[in-house]
């Protein structure tokens, strides 16, 4: 069953963030490739067993905001059920050596993202 494999918070200031993150939950982050300004990191429940990933970078557009990401097998297949159920995709894209996401819009109007890992492409 699809569940959220990943979340992304968005920053004005890294440095500032990592810092207001790692003092409250204890979050340890690493940076994937040094030409990146984007910082990976794990989160783990209460009892100390695995949680949701995320990563952290600047801040895209000024409305932007922390987004969950859905794990799905095939971007296409899952694009195709939010869309017949009155869904939006807003956006698709690869993620070089990485995977696939899509940014989409609920019935509501909440924004929401699906990954890909790479490999499983259609």
């Amino acid at each position: 069953m699809p569940t959220f494999v990943h979340m992304d918070i968005p920053t004005d200031d890294l440095e500032r963030a990592k810092k207001f993150y790692s003092s409250i939950f204890d979050w340890k982050f690493e940076k994937p490739s040094p030409e990146m300004d984007y910082y990976l990191f794990e989160t783990a429940g209460i009892d100390g067993e695995k949680g949701v990933g995320g990563g952290m970078g600047l801040r895209g557009e000024p409305e932007q905001r922390i987004a969950g990401y859905i794990g799905v097998p095939s971007i296409k297949e899952y694009s195709d059920k939010i869309e017949k159920a009155g869904g939006k995709v807003i956006n698709q894209m690869p993620v070089p050596g990485w995977g696939y996401l899509a940014i989409c819009l609920d019935t509501e109007g909440n924004l929401f993202g699906l990954w890909e890992d790479a490999g499983n492409e259609d």
